[in-house]
């Protein structure tokens, strides 16, 4: 029977800590959410001044990413690139800003942000990443 690694409460607060770190370093108001292997919400942070739906959102994304163990950048440029057809698949939140938590190979949570470009949403999660990586 294998075993595996799961988020407690401290990881999703150190997580959500250094995402809201990153994101007031640069002023941007974004939501930020930490969702286990399942894609169920553990953790959410809307910062002062983030639009109401970035938390859903952001939400969408860390969902998506929890499911598929992929960035979620993944689907959006497989998206833009013409694979249409893409769109069909029951997963929402197919836009750059999700990342997933893999250990030992395996997905066991997400992070997903919402509230300004991409790349920066992904930037945040990143920086949330890293504080448990």
């Amino acid at each position: 029977m294998k075993t595996k690694a799961m988020l407690e409460l401290a990881d999703v607060n150190a997580i959500l800590d250094a995402a809201q770190r990153e994101a007031e370093a640069n002023q941007w108001a974004v939501t930020i959410a930490v969702a286990d292997d399942s894609g169920e919400l553990l953790g959410l942070r809307r910062l002062d001044g983030a639009a109401a739906t970035s938390a859903m959102i952001g939400t969408r994304k860390a969902r998506t990413a929890a499911l598929s163990g992929k960035e979620t950048r993944v689907f959006e440029h497989m998206i833009n690139e013409g694979r249409t057809a893409f769109l069909s698949v029951p997963l929402e939140g197919l836009l750059e800003g999700g990342i997933p938590v893999i250990v030992d190979g395996q997905p066991i949570a997400a992070i997903g942000v919402s509230g300004v470009k991409p790349e920066q949403d992904a930037r945040v999660a990143r920086a949330g990443l890293a504080a448990v990586a």
